[in-house]
């Protein structure tokens, strides 16, 4: 996945906007091999050596390195190159593509130039004979669309694709799944005789033991598989660091289960060198062979758990539909989804998905947006209404105009701005990347010094204490749950964020929501629906509801005042009959006079009836109780009677008190900021259950109104939708934009509400604390267990209790840690938004 930073602002930590220069750009690059903390450390500080690339940090979960580099400077194999000489993979896939038309041309070079024009295609070969061309390209990078895309653009027809189905990198896990766990399945089963054959030499009594497993040399037949084959893993991964002068978990499991190995041999071809220095030879092949089993079977459960993690981008990818119905030539002819143009006509009938964005040309529908937004309740949908591809339509059928397709669809947009968070780092991951830099040489230091401690001054037989030792510090301390605590709950809040509508487009955003202590809201577009509408009808002299209302409608038709609009709109939806004004004259800023059916009418404020020379006789105190409360009153004058009074207000949104009241329920302080009177703000204010108003601030001073709330000591999330509120959204320490605003709006936020639901302001906050508390658990479990278990396994228990840790039990709880660190961020899938509590 690329992306270009052009036109990109982004926020330092200091809140002050940065704009990358026009030659930067990211990309997600995915990396193989990886198992620890210690390899993200080598991942990245190998990117950062060179020339160039500007960051890079690496996800241990997602197995992802996101890099920011100088587009002019390099290219993608020098980035790929660099990721290799640290001793790691770029995986590569292969996908078998039927081409028709291929035979009419005497060779395929047209078509390979084209697909190795693709940026991430690492080989093209065309088989004439076989009309097909294969491909090997850089998931993640390349999809399957896009080889077609391109086959296409040379003028070729692609058929059906045979190789990698869409999620190349779940195929990746599985095939990955499969050889652990055949791994894991054959040293358990050799295992378990070398460990029956061990019994009695373990001190084990009492259990009939077959002589013939008792015998060292058939141990070792049962073991070389074990250690040589299932454990090839371990040193093929040792090699690859050290020839990089480096060291990660699998040094120490190859050096740690070598050794064991090693003396055993040792000890069952040349037992006289133990004799001849004082020592009973023994054999240790079960606790090399048990160690390789249980870490294979963590690394099995770990690589089961760590597929989930990813499980958001899945079904966010899953949604999206395979074919579209386009009106070609006027006929409707069904084509796969990535064939759709910009501007052409699709036909959608009940029950099937919306392919691609665009507007409603005709028909009308409801349409179930809940996939992408959250919001459960269907969304009515006619003439002009803008329909999002992947969300499904429910009861009608409607024709609609493409207007996005491709990579720029919503869903599209939504699933890069995913990915990009969830391969960001959060700045509580800074503390594991500098211990994790020296970890493992610090473990192997702390292993030898243990070893040489237990020779010269450990009971007999000192050989046999101190390679125990040795052997359970090197596999106790491996930080492969270290490098996991962080990325696999960034991952999985993200994600579960994502599915509710919220959109969190960095782990430092997600971190920096559960500081938060005051939230500023824009009142308009935000509090309120954005657009005012009829509050009251207050008839007098006579006049009926229904009179004044549908006489100021009909006043108003030829008006495009936004009052005006608010009238006529109440007046069809209270199902009255709107007649045609005879004639009709706009007074700027006071109102109109019409004559409707013979009737002169003026409907407008105190200064227009002043003018026309009518008195509002008893209305004005009416009128100004309406302007107390926020509300604009209009006066309606019936030939010279004055009939009534409308007053219309921007009106709060129905969820708007109810997120005020549960953010006040989190401790938080909530603001309101406008740019509107004071008295109206106020009375908004009042509705909403907000203390605090910030009114009549121009849209220039709004950055510097966040700025001084900062000033106050406190951290703010500011919550708009506005183009005018994208400084204060880059000002505040989380910006939060509503995802019905403005692109410019929402690229100045931290945090994006796709369907505009002030409810995902609270579920943002909630999630960051949960998430960040996932985040802490697994750290303490993780820098618990490595800290505190290296003395147990050095021995630190012995001089008290006699008890020196067995290895295999090492290998046990160290693959299990892992696990429970993945189940544990596992947990935020279960998250609910729910408005009250915590």
């Amino acid at each position: 996945m690329e992306t270009s930073e052009q036109s990109r602002i982004t926020k330092t930590p200091a809140g002050s906007l940065r704009i990358p220069t026009p030659a930067s750009r990211r990309i997600d690059l995915p990396v193989q091999g990886m198992t620890c903390a210690s390899c993200v450390a080598t991942v990245e500080s190998g990117l950062r050596r060179t020339p160039g690339v500007r960051a890079a940090t690496v996800n241990l979960a997602a197995e992802r390195a996101s890099i920011v580099f100088d587009a002019q400077a390099l290219r993608l194999e020098d980035l790929i190159r660099a990721v290799e000489e640290t001793g790691y993979a770029v995986p590569v896939e292969r996908a078998v593509v039927p081409v028709r038309g291929l035979e009419l041309v005497p060779s395929g070079e047209k078509l390979e130039r084209a697909l190795l024009g693709v940026e991430g295609v690492r080989a093209a070969t065309v088989n004439l004979a076989a009309e097909q061309v294969v491909v090997d390209f850089i998931p993640h990078l390349v999809s399957v669309e896009d080889l077609r895309r391109a086959i296409r653009s040379a003028g070729y027809e692609p058929g059906e694709v045979a190789g990698p189905a869409a999620d190349g990198e779940q195929q990746r896990r599985q095939r990955e799944m499969r050889a652990l766990g055949a791994q894991f399945l054959v040293a358990a089963l050799l295992s378990v005789p070398i460990l029956w054959g061990s019994l009695h030499h373990m001190g084990v009594r009492g259990v009939w033991v077959p002589a013939i497993l008792t015998d060292w040399r058939v141990q070792l037949l049962l073991a070389l598989p074990v250690q040589f084959w299932a454990g090839r893993r371990f040193y093929r991964g040792a090699w690859a660091a050290a020839r990089h002068g480096t060291t990660d978990m699998n040094t120490l499991i190859a050096v740690g289960t070598s050794a064991a190995f090693g003396y055993s041999v040792v000890a069952t071809f040349f037992p006289q060198v133990f004799i001849a220095g004082g020592l009973q030879p023994n054999v240790y092949y079960e606790t090399a062979s048990i160690i390789i089993a249980f870490i294979l079977l963590g690394r099995f459960l770990e690589a089961r758990a760590k597929g989930r993690t990813s499980e958001a981008i899945r079904r966010l990818v899953g949604l999206r539909p395979r074919t579209a119905r386009v009106l070609r030539d006027g006929q409707e002819v069904d084509v796969p989804v990535d064939e759709v143009q910009v501007g052409d006509v699709v036909v959608v009938r009940p029950g099937e998905k919306i392919p691609v964005d665009g507007v409603v040309l005709s028909g009308h529908s409801t349409v179930d947006e809940s996939m992408l937004t959250g919001e459960s309740m269907p969304v009515e949908k006619g003439e002009g209404d803008e329909v999002i591809g992947a969300t499904l339509n429910k009861t009608g059928s409607f024709r609609f105009r493409a207007t996005r397709v491709g990579r720029e669809t919503a869903l599209a947009q939504i699933i890069r701005l995913v990915e990009e968070a969830q391969g960001s780092k959060a700045p509580i991951q800074r503390l594991v990347d500098r211990i994790a830099a020296f970890f493992v040489p610090a473990v192997i230091a702390i292993a030898v010094a243990t070893a040489a401690t237990w020779l010269l001054l450990g009971p007999q037989p000192r050989l046999t204490y101190a390679l125990l030792a040795f052997v359970s510090v090197l596999i106790i301390a491996c930080p492969c749950a270290m490098g996991l605590a962080t990325p696999t709950a960034i991952m999985v809040g993200i994600g579960r964020g994502a599915e509710e509508g919220v959109l969190i487009r960095n782990a430092e955003a997600l971190e920096r929501l559960r500081q938060v202590e005051t939230v500023v809201l824009d009142k308009t577009g935000t509090l309120t629906r954005g657009q005012p509408a009829v509050t009251d009808v207050l008839p007098a002299n006579g006049f009926t509801q229904e009179e004044v209302l549908r006489l100021a409608a009909a006043a108003e038709r030829g008006s495009e005042h936004p009052l005006g609009e608010a009238i006529i709109s109440r007046a069809r939806a209270a199902g009255l009959e709107i007649p045609e004004p005879d004639d009709f004259d706009a007074l700027p800023g006071q109102g109109i006079v019409a004559q409707v059916e013979g009737r002169r009418v003026i409907a407008g404020n105190r200064r227009l009836l002043e003018r026309q020379g009518v008195r509002p006789d008893g209305l004005e105190a009416q009128a100004a109780a309406l302007a107390g409360d926020g509300k604009t009153p209009m006066f309606l004058v019936v030939d010279g009677v004055p009939a009534g009074l409308i007053a219309v207000a921007d009106t709060l949104k129905p969820e708007s008190a109810e997120v005020v009241a549960a953010l006040r329920h989190l401790g938080l302080e909530v603001v309101m900021l406008t740019g509107d009177v004071r008295a109206t703000a106020e009375a908004i204010a009042r509705q909403a259950g907000i203390d605090r108003v910030l009114a009549e601030v121009r849209p220039e001073q709004k950055a510097a109104t966040v700025r001084s709330l900062q000033q106050e000591g406190r951290v703010v999330a500011m919550v708009g939708d506005g183009i005018n509120d994208a400084p204060a959204l880059a000002q505040a320490d989380v910006g939060i934009a509503i995802g019905a605003g403005t692109d410019v709006a929402m690229e100045s936020a931290d945090v994006v509400l796709v369907g505009g639901d002030l409810r995902g302001v609270r579920a943002a906050i909630a999630l960051s604390r949960q998430t960040v508390r996932a985040i802490r658990q697994n750290l303490f479990w993780a820098f618990v267990y490595n800290v505190a278990l290296i003395p147990v396994a050095a021995g630190a228990l012995y001089p008290f209790t006699g008890v020196l840790l067995n290895p295999v039990f090492a290998a046990l709880a160290m693959s299990f840690s892992s696990v429970t660190v993945v189940s544990n961020s596992l947990r935020l899938r279960l998250f609910k938004p729910a408005l009250q509590g915590t």
